[in-house]
């Protein structure tokens, strides 16, 4: 296979990127070679985009690749129109080998080919950045510039994460050493040893309705950075996004002289449920999946065969004990509730509030106060539809609907949802957050606060103090999970009691928010998605234990 990309052609262009990003993920300062403005990718780009995404509506995405045995699809997009995109449906007795054949090849090239390889992948679909946001957008949901940022640079930097932790736990190990031992008046004991990175076999990544590309990238990347083809299965409601990630790096690789079919598509027809039978086939050595703790386990517990990396349901809890800038908490956790309508795995559900209040820089606020001062603030975050729109999104699908007109009857509602019109998309259903109050006084082991309530939906929590607060955050992300905790406190003891508790539950902490960096956000390089050491996740967006267990170093010892 003649490459048109060569080696020192992808070194020259793609080097010091590698060298930026590992620089980054070793200081954990911000940085980021991606764009978040619109406008950075050039005067054309958004029109461009558009077209593109326009140009994709019912037609048949061929991505010529082996085993295919058929046509699929049938994505709706949350606004209302239908997509139209007929996909590939692979027959995995003639796909899988297919994928393995070249990983041969694919691992001889070493770390560093693979990574510059990647980077390059990457670096083509950041160039489309507009058109994979209409992707996202009409798949997920979420509002454009939303679907913009999250799913197309954020999701990018995500990508090239964990490139750099791949490389780096790679080359950890020499390629090859001279060894001599002494054996006194005798000749020394001399071998030459080889040591080589070994990909584990053909990975299978699952992904999600709601981001399909930021929480796809990471365990894509890092599979096919240490040398393992990938099986991409996308969530039957968000195949674009991730189709056209396959086929790019299948043009990509075939450029750089591998066999494209080391990065494949495997679409479900309707009511298939193929994930389940590709996570248990013996050819499937490493699967990462984000999605509900039920299937979740099930996968960890009957995929034997296979390392497996979950991201699952959580219990985010904010504990609220006290502020010197009450507006700003107020405002930090408005815009936590509404952004994308709380559809977010980091997004606060449950709000712990001391019944008799907090203190703060505008005076003693009783429970009643701040559970009141908070919807207030929601409303008027909310409260102009275009402006709500541009935050919400729409609502991913009809589960989240349910629960968001069930929650009303938990308990008393302090904010009621609404419904937002979208003029452009007049069939979207876009919903304001509910905020219902609830008590914890009275144990009870099927509260509603116990258990995830994914979508728009927070509970103000009513509890004693701050101390039975944090008994109650405890338990949460001991028996729940949880992907954030935040806290507000002016107190150092108490500061120091919530961080005791997160250390020890292995729960991410983020304190006294009250400006432009919000508890449901992570930025790629610095901050960590997930521990892997609460229920919410056996794994975290991005370190060394992500990557270092999808291959393994094979030594070949030779008599010097």
């Amino acid at each position: 296979m003649a490459a048109e990309l060569t080696v020192p052609q992808l070194s020259a262009t793609h080097r010091p990127t590698l060298d930026q990003a590992l620089s980054a993920i070793r200081s954990r300062a911000y940085w980021s070679p991606h764009p978040e403005h619109p406008k950075a990718y050039g005067e054309t780009a958004p029109a461009d985009g558009l077209a593109a995404f326009e140009a994709l509506r019912g037609t048949r995405f061929d991505l010529d690749q082996p085993g295919t045995d058929g046509w699929t699809g049938g994505e709706v997009s949350p606004y209302g129109p239908e997509l139209g995109v007929a996909y590939p449906h692979a027959d995995p007795e003639v796909l899988l080998p297919a994928m393995r054949a070249g990983m041969g090849a694919w691992r001889d090239a070493g770390p560093e080919t693979r990574a510059l390889v990647c980077i390059e992948i990457l670096s083509r679909i950041s160039a489309r950045t507009h058109e994979f946001a209409h992707a996202v957008m009409h798949t997920s949901g979420q509002a454009f510039m939303m679907a913009f940022q999250a799913g197309g640079p954020h999701a990018q930097d995500r990508g090239l994460e964990a490139v750099a932790y791949a490389y780096e736990e790679q080359t950890r190990v020499p390629g090859r050493a001279d060894w001599s031992k002494p054996q006194g008046k005798k000749d020394p004991l001399e071998l030459g040893k080889t040591f080589t990175a070994v990909p584990r076999g053909i990975a299978l990544m699952i992904g999600c309705n709601t981001f399909p590309t930021w929480n796809g990238y990471p365990g894509l990347f890092a599979s096919l950075a240490t040398g393992n083809p990938v099986l991409v299965k996308p969530h039957p409601r968000a195949v674009l996004p991730l189709a056209l990630t396959v086929r790019v790096a299948r043009e990509v690789l075939a450029e750089a002289g591998f066999d494209p079919n080391l990065v494949a598509l495997a679409v479900e027809r309707p009511g298939e449920g193929i994930a389940k039978s590709l996570a248990v086939r013996p050819e499937i050595k490493l699967i990462d999946y984000t999605g509900s703790t039920e299937f979740g386990d099930w996968l960890e517990a009957n995929a034997r065969q296979a390392q497996v990396y979950t991201e699952k349901a959580g219990v985010n809890t904010v504990v609220l004990d006290s502020t010197d800038d009450y507006r700003g908490m107020l405002s930090n956790l408005a815009f936590s509730l509404s952004l994308y309508s709380g559809q977010m795995c980091t997004t606060p559900q449950n709000l712990l509030i001391p019944r008799e209040g907090i203190a703060t820089d505008a005076g003693h606020k009783s429970y009643d106060e701040v559970v009141a001062d908070l919807a207030a603030s929601v409303g008027g975050l909310l409260g102009d539809d275009a402006r709500a729109n541009a935050l919400l999104g729409a609502l991913v699908n009809p589960d989240v609907k349910s629960r968001l007109e069930a929650a009303a009857s938990l308990g008393e509602v302090a904010l009621a949802s609404r419904e937002v019109v979208n003029p452009e998309f007049p069939d979207a259903v876009v919903r304001t957050p509910v905020v219902v109050k609830l008590d914890a006084s009275k144990p009870d082991p099927d509260a509603a606060y116990l258990s995830e309530c994914f979508g728009p939906v927070s509970f103000a929590v009513a509890v004693d103090s701050t101390a039975d607060g944090l008994e109650l955050l405890r338990r949460t992300v001991r028996e729940k999970g949880a992907m954030t905790v935040g806290a507000y406190t002016t107190s150092a003891d108490t500061e120091r009691a919530i961080e005791e508790v997160c250390l020890e539950e292995s729960a991410q902490l983020s304190l006294n928010l009250t400006g432009g960096v919000f508890v449901n956000q992570t930025a790629a390089f610095s901050d960590f998605h997930g521990s892997g050491g609460n229920p919410a996740a056996n794994a975290a967006l991005c370190d060394g234990a992500f990557v270092a267990n999808r291959f393994r170093v094979v030594e070949v010892r030779r008599q010097a």
